[in-house]
């Protein structure tokens, strides 16, 4: 199996950065080469400990298999259960997700495909690549997670502004075969609340954005038939991690 990841040789940031300059934001497809793409894809699929990912009041939590066979099924419910009731008044979400990066520094998981991937963004050639295609010379690190949205999860709006180290935030599309009806859309708010543009999922496809944007994410219909997988971060200017 691929061990490396490895940038699509035939992109040029030029192509996008126009676009990321007029509307600030731009859809990158095939981002990465063919055999790097379908390592991640089978790794989300078979190598990865799945922790669940949702809001509380006390702020977002991170539940690990461990934590939720320890919880039961119960307490795991009533804890989605506030999540749902805090989406109807404001920020909430409800997902599965890997951490990367504290995988990656913990020694965990050695050698995950996803931790190459890191690697492979904050080297030399893909930062330079991004900072082309963003405009965002001041980047210093990207980093990431792996997310899965099941039928019913969702990330209500909120426009990414942390504590101001965020210059852009992105996607990397890992699902196959779309439907549009399936809903799982990053979509895009207006002033009013309204829709001025949406993505659907997509495989290999890297979307990145100017923060702080309003945004979301629709929630993944009942019946949708793939698996809404992605690599999502930010591209950011505070001082690396030594």
């Amino acid at each position: 199996m691929n061990k490396t990841i490895r940038l699509n040789p035939r992109l040029d940031p030029r192509d996008y950065a126009a676009t990321y300059a007029r509307d600030g934001m731009v859809q990158v497809p095939d981002l990465l080469d063919e055999a790097s793409a379908e390592w991640l894809e089978l790794a989300l699929e078979h190598d990865t400990a799945w922790h669940l990912s949702l809001k509380t009041p006390e702020g977002g939590k991170l539940l690990s298999p461990q934590d939720m066979q320890a919880m039961g099924r119960d307490a795991i419910g009533a804890q989605m259960q506030q999540a749902l009731a805090e989406g109807r008044d404001g920020f909430s979400f409800i997902y599965l997700a890997y951490p990367i990066i504290t995988t990656l520094l913990t020694g965990k998981d050695e050698g995950h495909a996803t931790h190459a991937l890191v690697q492979f963004f904050n080297d030399t050639p893909f930062t330079t690549f991004a900072k082309a295609v963003t405009g965002e010379a001041s980047v210093t690190k990207i980093d990431a997670q792996a997310t899965w949205f099941r039928p019913g999860d969702f990330l209500t709006q909120h426009d990414d502004t942390g504590v101001g180290e965020r210059r852009a935030a992105y996607t990397l599309g890992l699902s196959r075969d779309w439907r549009p009806d399936w809903g799982g859309q990053l979509l895009f708010h207006d002033a009013n609340g309204d829709i001025e543009r949406g993505f659907k999922p997509g495989f290999n496809v890297w979307t990145v954005f100017k923060t702080p944007r309003q945004h979301s994410v629709a929630p993944v219909a009942a019946y949708a038939g793939s698996k809404r997988r992605s690599i999502t971060g930010w591209l950011r200017d505070d001082p690396p991690v030594k």
